[in-house]
């Protein structure tokens, strides 16, 4: 990948869009991992106004410490840059107070999960409606189009996607080319919205180096059967997750009516 080229490509991608759009400029969700900070700097290279927001929800201290320090480093760097802290841990405690619970808590500690991202996205429009700006996304091509590594509504949830062509790899090749912050490169990558430090890794069963390749295998019409060990394995946990998260990656089912019924 010629990095240098598909920056500029992006960037311009991105001021171009804005531009038609009539838009100010664009807010990011900045996390302190790898995609949202090269997202959220490729925005800055655009000469438009772009809020980060950091919008914590119990959140593990080495993350937030992160995204303090790319945004520090980013306003540095652009002075069209400028950020924004919002607070929703109450928030979310408030949600979890005034809402049923269940038995299955395994079930609940999932779609509490999924509420984080949600709460995340509200905080994130709201921003860009009185910025009158665009919400960029921070999903990449392996999570946004290969397992469905992401909340519906929720970081799914957005204007552009300037990444979302991107395999992972390919996202640290650009990070490290326009000089995101090295505690974000080598950072295990999580969704953090557990409050904890399990990784995405741990939630997957396999590495985004395992998925990228089961995703060129799968295009490439490749079976489970074609492979064996470790392989098989990685296969397999792609090819599941790539199966029942199509609902997140299909445009929503219309039910039509027939003609005659109208």
């Amino acid at each position: 990948m010629n990095t240098e080229k598909v920056a500029e490509y992006i960037v311009n991608w991105l001021k171009d869009y804005a531009t038609k759009a009539k838009v100010n400029g664009f807010v990011v969700g900045v996390s302190g991992g790898i995609d949202s900070a090269l997202t959220s700097t490729l925005c800055a290279k655009t000469g438009l106004p772009t809020l980060c927001a950091e919008m914590p929800i119990h959140q593990a201290p080495s993350q937030v410490s992160r995204a303090e320090e790319h945004i520090k480093q980013l306003k540095d760097r652009f002075n069209n840059v400028s950020e924004v802290r919002v607070d929703l841990t109450s928030t979310f405690e408030d949600f979890k107070s005034a809402t049923p619970t269940d038995d299955n808590e395994e079930r609940v500690n999932l779609t509490l999960g999924n509420t984080r991202a949600r709460l995340r996205m509200t905080t994130l429009y709201y921003l860009a409606g009185i910025n009158s700006a665009l919400v960029a996304g921070t999903g990449n091509k392996v999570e946004d189009f290969g397992v469905g590594f992401y909340t519906k509504y929720g970081d799914g949830g957005v204007d552009v996607s300037p990444i979302a062509d991107l395999m992972k790899s390919e996202v640290y090749a650009l990070a490290a080319h326009l000089g995101v912050p090295n505690s974000i490169q080598v950072a295990q990558p999580t969704d953090g919205l557990w409050g904890d430090h399990r990784t995405d890794e741990d939630q997957i069963g396999a590495s985004y180096d395992e998925l990228e390749w089961a995703m060129q295998m799968q295009d490439a019409g490749k079976t489970a059967n074609d492979f064996s060990g470790r392989q098989q394995d990685v296969f397999k946990i792609y090819t599941r997750l790539n199966t029942i998260n199509q609902h997140k990656m299909q445009p929503i089912p219309v039910c039509e009516i027939p003609t005659e019924l109208k």
